[in-house]
């Protein structure tokens, strides 16, 4: 006869050895709640669906208000978890699925199916539920941990990521809104929310911004404190001045200096940036958030056509940084830096191989990230970004790559290319290989140069492509080209379909040689209102890890990848060469093809209707 209550002992006492029941701020809770909110959702939870829910134990702590633990308890292992997870009463992790379920409606749930008699051979599930999500996800493994470390996991899962950054994309739009109804310009926009994040680095602004008793006296702070950081660290004066005087317009903005109503305004501004983004950054350290704002404050703008933004999503950047291995001894290029996604993405990856030593984090950011940025507005909110994310900023490059490449080569040693490089918008625009070139020239021998460019550079049979591809093959390996998902850059205007190219510098591509292609078409993402495109479905990790794995072994796989030797005359991209099997298409296949033509007939219809217009072309 088994014994249910022998495992909620067990429990207990694994519960007691991690210090639960000595913590003041955490409250455990058997079969229900004093918590009035708790109790509400609760009411209709019933593993029997007539009457209260009634878990096992329901933990949470003052400490973190929305956040709660729940657990069903078995004492049959045999009981511990159905193939469907849905029979609720009979069960111990079907049980506390239900359970969560109901009480994600307001809080993050982390869900305890426990089973069995003995200590030494309990099983423990744990699954996450975010508030307001509908799916339970698996996450950590069969060991009870402190409520201090559930938190913390939690937080830096991609689950709370995705759901975070979702939320992050959604208030640059509100956020768009509000400082379009205050007539504060697009090109200002980025600017103003980057100014803040950095003024708030200053304790003395952070703790008194509220203070000032008249508007002008908040916005002198304001600029007193941008002004302040941005002197500190080893940035050259002239470079210095550039970065003031694009933030000079704080002084004199309508709006912003109203005295009537700007310091309401600028209060609740700044407010809300520190809850909204800076709580974001804190929490998710080293993710390009001033970019994702750049891009939504000018996609409506007038010249934003002409701009032809094109901004790298973070989950590309970090791929490309472990595709090409980066680590804490890397020393990471991009000539085409924009706002700084891949120089941000390569830290993260560096700070922790690192692992907490000191001197080599500082050796990182002072030494080890080299970046070039031709347009001084960007370069203001580059030199902004890596302050934010905490420095690296001291070899950054205002000014054109092909001047300044010669200097980089001779104070620095890149071993990794990372880039985007401006996208041709009209006949006389600079190749997008010529970029790669170039931070190819700058590379050690064998390090590795990682592009995201337009399709059509590999696929083009003009003279110009077929000498651009020579070059390439003439000094520099061409080990693959990813065929990258066709609506990366959805929310640009430049919405080019794209593929990754990836080279060994300084050593010429063998003859005989085959180059690994493939179709990294689908990442998971999908595209949801207010919200951008997103990896809603948690898939993102298990695919990238997938194509990496795919990539370091030069696997070839059926529909997915393949190894062909190629010369500069050929197509470099996995369609030309992979065979469609037509019995895996179906009538839906052929029906979102049709859609998808259509709309792209319309679009090329309107953009004709508008005109060309003889811009220039900027990318992230």
């Amino acid at each position: 006869m088994f014994n249910e209550t022998k495992t909620s002992t067990i429990f207990r006492e694994r519960l007691r050895t991690l210090d639960y029941y000595d913590d003041a701020d955490i409250i455990i809770e058997e079969q229900k709640s004093d918590n009035a909110k708790i109790d509400k959702l609760l009411k209709n939870a019933s593993k029997r669906g007539n009457k209260n829910g009634r878990p096992d134990f329901i933990i949470y702590s003052r400490k973190y208000p929305e956040f709660v633990i729940v657990v069903e308890a078995k004492a049959d292992i045999n009981k511990h978890i159905s193939e469907t997870k849905d029979n609720y009463a009979d069960y111990a992790v079907d049980g506390s699925l239900l359970y969560a379920s109901f009480l994600a409606k307001e809080f993050d749930v982390l869900a305890i199916g426990i089973s069995g008699e003995e200590d030494n051979r309990l099983r423990i599930n744990h699954y996450l539920q975010l508030k307001e999500d509908k799916v339970a996800y698996p996450i950590f493994d069969d060991k009870i941990l402190t409520i201090d470390e559930y938190f913390e996991g939690i937080k830096q899962s991609n689950y709370k990521f995705n759901q975070d950054y979702a939320k992050l994309i959604a208030y640059t739009k509100t956020l768009n809104e509000t400082l379009h109804a205050k007539k504060i310009k697009e090109s200002q926009r980025a600017l103003l929310i980057s100014g803040i994040l950095i003024a708030l680095k200053d304790h003395a602004f952070k703790a008194g911004y509220k203070k000032h008793e008249r508007v002008g006296q908040l916005v002198s702070a304001l600029y007193t404190a941008i002004d302040g950081q941005l002197s500190t660290g080893d940035i050259p004066q002239r470079k210095i001045d550039v970065l003031t005087h694009a933030f000079t317009f704080i002084k004199t903005n309508p709006t912003l200096t109203d005295k009537k109503d700007g310091k309401k305004f600028l209060e609740d501004l700044i407010d809300e940036i520190d809850d909204e983004i800076n709580g974001f950054m804190i929490t998710h350290k080293y993710v390009d958030t001033v970019s994702q704002f750049y891009i939504e404050f000018l996609r409506y703008a007038n010249n934003d056509k002409g701009l032809g933004i094109v901004l790298t999503p973070p989950h590309i950047t970090e791929l490309f940084a472990e595709l090409a291995e980066v680590d804490k001894n890397s020393v990471i290029l991009d000539n085409c830096c924009g706002t700084g996604g891949f120089l941000i993405s390569a830290m993260k990856r560096m700070l922790i191989d690192a692992k907490g030593d000191k001197k080599k984090e500082k050796d990182i950011k002072s030494e080890q990230l080299i970046g070039i940025e031709f347009q001084d507005d960007i370069y203001t909110l580059l030199i902004s970004n890596m302050f934010i994310h905490r420095d690296g900023r001291t070899n950054i490059y205002w000014g054109d790559c092909f001047e300044e490449i010669n200097d980089v080569i001779e104070r620095f040693k890149p071993t990794v290319g990372l880039l985007n490089p401006p996208y041709k918008t009209k006949a006389s625009d600079i190749e997008e290989f010529e970029f790669i070139l170039n931070n190819l020239s700058a590379l050690e021998s064998g390090g590795t140069c990682i592009a995201i460019i337009p399709l059509s550079c590999v696929i083009e049979k003009t003279v110009i492509a077929e000498n651009l591809k020579n070059r390439i093959l003439e000094k520099h390996t061409l080990e693959a080209v990813l065929s990258m998902p066709e609506e990366l850059f959805h929310n640009s205007k430049v919405n080019t379909v794209t593929c990754a190219v990836i080279i060994t510098a300084q050593k010429p591509h063998p003859k005989g040689k085959k180059t690994w292609f493939a179709y990294c078409r689908d990442d998971g993402f999908i595209k949801m209102k207010n919200k951008g495109r997103i990896d809603a479905k948690h898939t993102w990790d298990d695919i990238k890890e997938s194509w990496v794995t795919a990539f370091r072994n030069r696997e070839v796989i059926d529909g997915f990848s393949l190894m062909r030797e190629v010369t500069a005359k050929d197509e470099w991209c996995v369609e030309a060469y992979m065979e469609t099997d037509y019995s895996k298409i179906t009538f839906d296949d052929f029906e979102n093809t049709v859609k998808k033509y259509l709309m792209f007939n319309m679009m090329d219809m309107s953009g004709a209707a508008e005109g060309d217009e003889d811009n220039g072309s900027e990318n992230m």
